[in-house]
């Protein structure tokens, strides 16, 4: 339950798109050792997702501000659904096991990889313990949930794993931007729920900094920025950001009208808009 499986998905589909871009530079003629780098690539995001989930469980708990008493979803720490003990060896456990899985890329995309990989883990620290409370939470998810996964993974398939050259970097990286962004509604929907309960914690996010309307409006604008260039590379992938336009605004009318713990709902929303989103991109890059 501290691992939060329904949140693996969020992880897994910036690496889908980036393998999607790398077979669509590739034409579909990729070798089948490139997609050891891929499958490397996946398990190395969701090991490091439940990482994040760990520690943002008992960073929160310690800090006070996941108490028992909160609207959000019900946390394993804060509600005494597990010790502290388990709590630090499962965040051992799952940070050693990301930096296994994730060292053999090294043999594709060089040492610069493990300095890639360096930052991963520490984000993954860093977001809970200090950046997330000084309003840094939307820059890093946009970072690690969207230019680094798509990028790099699309680099160690492509350019590392098939031997082509490095034409499609830079729509890596926007599609990477553009994946993050979506992936911050999520975010974006947690800290607008939260925006009266954050500060007595000394919790600064966006939205506490500049107020609900903003997020309402942040949350809106992210996505569709986040579609605007993924719009442009085909007609199937213009078809895919149709229609995850139309889910994200009617979720965003739907969030208009709510309140505290009714947002929960909206969480699961987003999430499946996010999925939606990462999945017919990469469906309409390999058509």
């Amino acid at each position: 339950m501290g691992a939060r499986p329904y949140s693996l998905p969020g992880a897994a589909a910036p690496v889908l798109l980036g393998g999607a871009w790398a077979v669509h530079t590739a034409a579909g003629h990729l070798p089948l050792r490139a997609f050891v780098p891929f499958a490397l690539c996946l398990v190395f995001a969701l090991v490091m997702q439940v990482a994040a989930n760990l520690v943002n469980d008992y960073v929160d708990y310690m800090k006070g501000t996941d108490r028992p008493e909160r609207v959000g979803p019900s946390r394993m720490f804060a509600n005494g659904l597990i010790t502290e003990r388990a709590m630090r060896w499962g965040i051992g456990v799952a940070t050693a096991v990301g930096c296994c899985v994730g060292l053999p890329l090294v043999a594709y995309g060089g040492w610069l990889l493990v300095a890639v990989g360096a930052l991963c883990v520490g984000g993954c620290y860093l977001y809970s313990t200090h950046l997330s409370y000084r309003g840094w939470g939307d820059a890093l998810v946009v970072l690690f949930f969207g230019v680094v996964p798509v990028f790099f993974t699309y680099h160690c398939v492509s350019v590392c794993g098939a031997g082509l050259g490095r034409e499609g970097d830079i729509p890596a990286l926007l599609l990477g931007l553009g994946m993050g962004m979506v992936t911050d509604c999520l975010l974006v929907v947690n800290n607008y729920r939260d925006r009266e309960q954050d500060p007595v914690t000394g919790k600064r996010t966006l939205v506490v900094i500049f107020g609900g309307r903003f997020g309402l409006q942040f949350y809106l604008w992210l996505g569709v920025l986040g579609a605007l260039y993924p719009a442009t590379l085909s007609p199937w992938c213009a078809l895919a950001m149709v229609v995850y336009l139309v889910l994200h605004v009617q979720a965003f009318n739907r969030i208009r009208r709510l309140e505290g713990q009714a947002l929960n709902v909206m969480l699961g929303v987003t999430a499946r808009n996010m999925l939606c989103y990462g999945l017919l991109l990469a469906l309409a890059l390999l058509l």
